[in-house]
């Protein structure tokens, strides 16, 4: 995978605004999904209900974003186009676990020429859907459809846009020049047509949460966008991420230790579909953080991965544990 968002002439120059200030992970941490580096027992997460499904539509992306924690790019097809077909049958599985929420994560959800049967279908079967998308090109080349779709099933679609800072000069420094317009003109139109919306952003290092918020409040009543900046799951700042930097690994001491319980990870309630470039299906791994990781492979049905799941990366720690985000609506 190395490379692969480098290679791209669309990759925005120099290091990203948002990169993680640690020191190297070291090459005994995360090693043994049963025990830690320590040799204390490594925390684990039960599958508790399948509350939200992911299906990753692909990692081709109109952009290539200096820390893309899947490396999505012009160039990277590492987990092809997820077909309507094959969505169909984990959408039919979804059903009879009665699950809430499917979501649509890649790359860009809307590059995959799939993209809007399945969200029709999941729509029409009485799921929720979120789409995370940047808002872009790829997006408003389908504007007619998702009127549509807005117009039959109302706030059951939600569009969660990327918009990593509210600041352009930011914006663009991790995700390329000219990304900022056209992510606000989306955005725009989105709000303007009175679609369920929320934002994805980032905080940069020293930045407090609240000050975030209060910037973004500001923008979106300038650019009259209406997203409820306060609201935590109209505006969702999602911690930093680097597989590399040194984190703490998490033992089942960690639960009491901290004040959290395995309920809080979005593992005890979620599951993503990817299909790898070479593989003749797809398969359902533990997390939309981790699609390439062998040890968060579970199988090629819902039932299957219905296991519980050892905490046995980086972003295990950094993002869900210590970082408290979930994808999930």
């Amino acid at each position: 995978m190395s490379g692969a968002r480098t290679e791209s002439r669309k990759a925005p120059v120099g290091p990203s605004p948002f990169a993680v200030h640690a020191a190297p992970l070291p090459r005994e941490k995360f090693s043994d999904p049963r025990v830690t580096a320590k040799g204390e027992a490594r925390a684990q997460v039960p599958l508790s209900r399948l509350e939200t499904l992911w299906l990753n539509t692909g990692t081709l992306c109109n952009l290539a974003c200096a820390t893309c924690y899947i490396e999505s790019s012009p160039t990277n097809d590492a987990l092809i186009y997820l077909s309507a077909d094959h969505a169909a049958r984990f959408l039919a599985e979804a059903k009879g676990l009665d699950t809430r929420e499917i979501g649509f994560t890649g790359g860009e959800p809307f590059m995959n020429p799939e993209m809007l049967p399945m969200l029709t279908a999941t729509l029409e079967q009485g799921f929720e859907a979120l789409v995370l998308t940047n808002a872009m090109k790829p997006m408003r080349r389908h504007e007619e459809v998702l009127l549509a779709l807005r117009e039959q099933h109302g706030d059951r679609l939600t569009l969660r846009v990327s918009l990593d800072h509210h600041s352009r000069e930011v914006h663009e420094g991790e995700r390329g020049p000219r990304s900022w317009a056209p992510a606000i003109a989306g955005l725009r139109w989105l709000s303007d047509h009175g679609f369920s919306i929320a934002v994805a952003g980032r905080l940069l290092p020293g930045e407090g949460e609240a000050q975030a918020r209060e910037c973004y409040a500001a923008l979106f009543e300038s650019e009259a966008i209406a997203i409820d900046a306060r609201d935590p799951a109209r505006l969702v700042l999602f911690p930093e991420m680097d597989a590399d930097k040194d984190i703490a690994e998490v033992t089942t001491a960690c639960w009491g230790i901290l004040g959290k319980s395995p309920i809080d990870v979005m593992c005890n309630t979620s599951r993503m579909v990817v299909h790898r470039k070479g593989e003749a299906a797809p398969r359902v791994v533990a997390c939309t953080l981790i699609p390439y990781d062998p040890g968060f492979n579970l199988g090629e049905t819902l039932a299957e991965a219905s296991c519980d799941v050892a905490l046995n990366h980086p972003h295990c720690a950094r993002f869900c544990v210590l970082g408290g985000a979930s994808c999930s609506a």
